[in-house]
């Protein structure tokens, strides 16, 4: 009954707003980490090739010129939103409309009855295990939209790279999908001119670190840019213009120590972005990894918590647990739930990692940027660009991490710290 019903909303939502997605291009990109910035990525080549662009992502909603914030947290919102969204882009005169494709979303039918024209895998890890059930039917999920992508006749795209590309690549075979990998030759020769080499001396910070899972993001705007008709020199172009996408890796200091915020809420992203921050980390002057971690509560992925513990005492030199969005959970259990995954490092129940838990997120990060010495790195992950903090009873603290970060700074600067 839950299923006819959601499939009701997306039928009535097509049939109220005339079924918009037949004047304009739809793109949509799934997966379970780099969707948002491969959405950026090719917004900004799209935009480069003179194309006028809408877009929908957890990040904001943007329909040619204008920018502006959903009107729920959900990055794939439902209620006919996405027709709505559609309609007002094919009225602006937008050739092409990029979307965030979640699971959440697919179950809830909101991906049907849009003609779509592209789909794109980035990766697949586990992720929403609570809400679905098993990864399996995570998996299916993911699956389900892909499938619906082809039977529209619309062009896939797979991730070479992804433990899981085999499986998607023969559930998805008769629909001939395109492969796509940041390893291809194309790649290897682009790659070196979107980030340039940086020296020590370098004071402004880079925009767009150039990690392996960044790099998989650019090859899937590349293959989705190029199926479109992009030329080689416009992507370029457009790639070496990129400024990065907020709260994803962003620099907020980069000397004398870095400071950088990141969304990463997932083991898999946990671990890319400390593994990013080593390979940057790589004179070997014995500088450390400063993490200011923490994982959401209200029953979101438990199982994740120790997970992210261990990651964190396998990069980490210090680690500062404190809140996330506790939502109405108790905060200090969840950040005992990721400290018991420190002592499944190997070595760890006698090497424990030199952490603290300071539930204020404010004071976490004041604590870990004075604690940072030259040539250091503070990463704080969890919130991204996220304009909020959930607690009990519904309620929301106003947050903004990268202004949190600057003003803390500031008062170390003025020796207030």
């Amino acid at each position: 009954m839950k299923q006819a019903y959601h499939l009701f909303l997306a039928w009535i939502g097509s049939v109220l707003r005339g079924a918009p997605s037949r004047h304009i291009y739809v793109i949509g990109v799934t997966g379970t980490k780099g969707k948002t910035t491969t959405i950026e990525l090719l917004n900004a080549i799209l935009e480069a090739a003179g194309k006028k662009i809408a877009l929908i992502s957890s990040l904001r909603i943007k329909i040619g010129d204008e920018n502006g914030k959903k009107p729920t947290d959900n990055s794939m919102p439902g209620r006919g939103y996405l027709q709505q969204f559609l309609e007002r882009a094919v009225k602006a005169g937008c050739g092409y409309a990029i979307v965030e494709a979640t699971s959440q979303g697919s179950v809830q039918s909101r991906h049907r009855f849009i003609e779509w024209n592209a789909g794109v895998l980035t990766n697949l890890s586990p992720e929403h295990i609570e809400s679905h059930g098993t990864f399996e039917n995570y998996r299916r999920a993911k699956l389900g939209f892909l499938r619906y992508v082809g039977a529209k006749k619309g062009k896939l795209f797979l991730n070479r790279d992804d433990e899981h590309f085999e499986f998607f690549s023969q559930a998805l075979r008769s629909f001939s999908p395109a492969v796509y990998s940041r390893n291809d030759e194309e790649m290897q020769r682009i790659m070196p001119q979107v980030t340039p080499a940086r020296s020590a001396g370098d004071i402004a910070p880079p925009p767009f670190l150039l990690s392996n899972f960044n790099q998989s993001n650019i090859a899937a705007a590349v293959a989705v840019a190029k199926e479109i008709g992009v030329g080689e020199k416009i992507i370029e172009d457009a790639l070496r213009h990129f400024g990065g996408v907020p709260g994803r890796m962003e620099f907020v200091q980069w000397r004398p120590f870095s400071v950088v915020v990141d969304y990463a809420h997932t083991p898999d992203s946990l671990e890319s972005a400390y593994r990013a921050m080593r390979s940057e980390m790589s004179s070997g002057k014995g500088e450390r990894l400063i993490c200011v971690l923490g994982a959401a509560g209200g029953g979101r992925d438990k199982w994740k918590r120790p997970a992210m513990g261990k990651i964190a005492a396998g990069y980490c030199d210090k680690i500062i647990l404190t809140d996330e969005d506790p939502y109405n959970e108790n905060p200090e259990a969840i950040l005992e739930e990721i400290a018991s995954g420190f002592s499944r490092v190997p070595g760890g129940e006698y090497h424990l990692p030199d952490h603290e838990k300071i539930l204020d997120r404010r004071t976490a990060i004041m604590r870990a940027i004075s604690l940072a010495r030259p040539g250091d790195a503070v990463i704080m992950t969890g919130k991204g660009s996220e304009d909020s903090i959930h607690v009990a009873k519904g309620k929301k603290i106003p947050w903004n991490e990268k202004k949190v970060a600057e003003e803390i700074l500031e008062f170390t600067k003025n020796g207030r710290i």
